[in-house]
């Protein structure tokens, strides 16, 4: 028996698209390190380790977002109890606007994401650091 999606991945990002601003990578590179932006990545530990990391980013594991965000959570994390402005990115930029939908729908207002992810960060030359743990 196979089971029946109703809404599948694409229509989900479609979606979150619409509620989430999508970013190009040169626009996200306009606002790397500029004060009251925050980059977010919620790419898993391992692609971290694997492929680097965008100087400045705040790590945040996507599985770990909303309990990070929620100042009631006994894991809220001080940075998202801020008044910035997130760029969130994943891998390639679908986890990231599925991500920003979530904490839109949580409160954040200045949330955005970027098309493309670390892939068109990377693909287009964007300042990439090696990833260290702590």
């Amino acid at each position: 028996m196979t089971i029946k999606i109703t809404k599948g991945i694409y229509q989900l990002v479609e979606e979150a698209n619409q509620v989430v601003e999508e970013i190009s990578v040169e626009q996200a590179q306009a606002l790397h390190g500029q004060d009251g932006i925050q980059f977010v990545d919620i790419r898993d530990v391992r692609e971290l380790q694997r492929d680097g990391v965008i100087p400045g980013a705040y790590h945040c594991p996507r599985g770990m977002l909303e309990f990070w965000v929620d100042p009631e959570s006994p894991y809220a994390k001080e940075i998202f109890q801020q008044e910035l402005t997130f760029v969130l990115y994943c891998g390639g930029g679908l986890r990231s606007a599925l991500a920003g939908r979530t904490i839109i729908d949580m409160g954040l207002t200045n949330v955005k994401h970027v098309h493309g992810g670390f892939a068109a960060w990377r693909k287009a030359g964007g300042q990439i650091e090696e990833y260290k743990k702590g």
